[in-house]
């Protein structure tokens, strides 16, 4: 059975306000009242809104009739007196398994959890209702933190392994070979810095979502660069074209040329680090340069990444260039800030330091 409401277009647009704010607040409970509401606007019947949104037939019914007779009025989000109540140690560990298993095990179409999941599950578990500022600290008492995901792929192999090995093996090599040879690390890698400035997260009123001007124009600045393990040097050089093997050539020559002593090169495998130009070169300057490759979709292995994000923050997010020279006087100034900076790199090391307790400050053995 269905029943035939028509909300006028002024009623229907504050009907979808309201959701959005009780989706804001995390009222789960209000949100599929009026879910409800608005599938039985929509002319489904009672019998499949109850399968859609998981509610009773008679509480679907009582909501479409305190619509009918009061309106918007009627979602409104009741607090049960008294401090919430409290998830019993068993059915924490409960709670532990299913988010452990992730939503979709649960039964949700998603791939992570939310908070506003994660009070349904606990509605629709333990029937008990946690506000978001509750839910949070339940969370965290129970081990959990809110990260940002990542991506992982499903056909790269043992990628985890390759980045323990690396670590676990590669790396104290690289160290003991410094350290025989009097040897720099250098962490490489290239950055491409947009005439059309990049967006990030910032503050603005609630519904007013923040804009910045730009010249829609698609030209690039792009940045070569090396940051040394133990002093904290960086070395750059900056370009307009397209990044390719000669142009590395170039980069290397000149950091050979403003170096002394053996470089020990760590790189990702972009093309033009591993061409057979590449291979070519790295033979013949094998005198001074050895050459080892990070483990594959491993950025943050390599420092430099971090580097390059302080930069793009600095000289390129929510800014307006209107010009291309406008860009590369900005990167530029950056670029020159932290080549005059060494502690600002050192600090960009962390994962190696805190991983086998070393400090990039003491100099290798042989080091003039």
């Amino acid at each position: 059975m269905s029943v035939r409401i028509t909300p006028k277009r002024k009623d229907f647009e504050q009907i979808q306000t309201r959701l959005r704010q009780a989706d804001d607040l995390g009222q789960r409970r209000l949100v599929k009242r009026i879910e409800a509401v608005l599938w039985i606007i929509a002319g489904e019947t009672y019998e499949r809104v109850a399968e859609i949104i998981g509610l009773s037939e008679v509480s679907i019914r009582k909501y479409v009739i305190a619509y009918i007779e009061h309106g918007v009025a009627s979602f409104c989000y009741h607090h049960s007196p008294g401090r919430p109540a409290k998830l019993t140690q068993k059915q924490k560990e409960k709670l532990t398994r299913f988010l452990d298993a992730g939503p979709e095990k649960a039964g949700y179409d998603q791939g992570c959890w939310t908070t506003g999941l994660i009070q349904d599950l606990i509605w629709r578990e333990f029937k008990v209702e946690y506000s978001p500022h509750y839910l949070a600290e339940l969370l965290k008492h129970l081990g959990y933190s809110y990260q940002k995901a990542r991506f992982t792929s499903d056909h790269l192999g043992d990628v985890q392994g390759e980045q323990k090995r690396w670590m676990k093996q590669t790396w104290p090599e690289i160290l003991r070979l410094a350290r025989e040879k009097g040897a720099k690390i250098l962490f490489g890698d290239e950055a491409s810095f947009a005439q059309w400035g990049s967006l990030s997260y910032t503050w603005a009123r609630r519904g007013q979502q923040p804009t910045v001007p730009t010249s829609g124009k698609r030209r690039a600045y792009k940045v070569w660069g090396f940051i040394e393990y133990f002093s904290g040097a960086f070395h750059h050089m900056t370009q307009t074209g397209k990044l390719n093997s000669e142009q590395y050539q170039t980069f290397l020559k000149q950091v050979l040329k403003h170096t002394r002593g053996h470089l020990i090169i760590i790189q990702d495998g972009a093309p033009y680090h591993t061409s057979k130009a590449m291979e070519q070169f790295f033979a013949a300057h094998a005198d001074r340069l050895t050459v080892y490759q990070l483990p594959a979709y491993s950025p943050d292995f390599n420092p430099i990444e971090y580097l390059w994000r302080n930069l793009k923050k600095q000289a390129t997010h929510l800014r307006y260039f209107p010009t291309f020279e406008a860009l590369v006087e900005k990167v530029d100034a950056k670029l020159h800030y932290f080549a005059h900076l060494p502690s600002a790199i050192k600090g960009l090391l962390g994962k190696y330091c805190e991983t086998l307790g070393t400090d990039p400050t003491l100099a290798p053995i042989g080091r003039a």
